[in-house]
């Protein structure tokens, strides 16, 4: 196959992925089957083909649903899944990314902080009274996930325990 043809493939592969929806893990793994297996798919030798792009797509992907769900302004939107998902949607990319041998300490960083942010604008919203929690994980999840995360601010963690069972 020529290198352009084959690298016009995988460019729209990336592009499915990048626009997968909620679990780009299957899209990745449909992506490669088309282009090895499917009958009517190019039928490339998987050694043959460079699936980096298509991993990072992966992680993109995983990042812009995360970023999503670690956004106030989407709290009022159908799109908006919330925390738990943002949780659940970041162990599903830590896990492709060990399997698939791939970095992701920046946006690993980049979580962090957003977490961080996000968090402590929930505590000082439902503090005033502006709002209830939008926060829709148990603090046991959370907690669990600011360890993972290594967020330790103890300040944030009591505000987190204060609005989640308020008493």
């Amino acid at each position: 196959m020529e290198k352009m043809s084959l690298n016009s493939l995988i460019e729209d592969e990336r592009l499915i992925i990048l626009h997968s929806g909620e679990l780009p893990e299957v899209a990745y793994h449909g992506s490669i089957h088309y282009l090895t297996e499917y009958p009517n798919g190019p039928l490339l030798k998987k050694e043959d083909i460079d699936l980096t792009p298509l991993k990072e797509a992966v992680i993109m992907r995983y990042q812009t649903i995360i970023f999503r769900d670690l956004d106030h302004k989407n709290r009022e939107k159908r799109i908006y899944r919330g925390l738990a998902r943002a949780i659940v949607n970041y162990a599903r990319l830590n896990k492709f990314a060990k399997l698939e041998g791939m970095a992701i300490r920046h946006i690993h960083n980049e979580i962090k902080k957003r977490t961080h942010d996000f968090l402590q604008q929930e505590i000082d919203e439902v503090m005033k009274g502006n709002r209830t929690t939008c926060i829709n994980c148990s603090l046991d999840e959370l907690q669990q996930f600011l360890q993972d995360m290594q967020i330790g601010d103890k300040k944030l963690l009591h505000g987190i325990a204060a609005i989640l069972n308020p008493h």
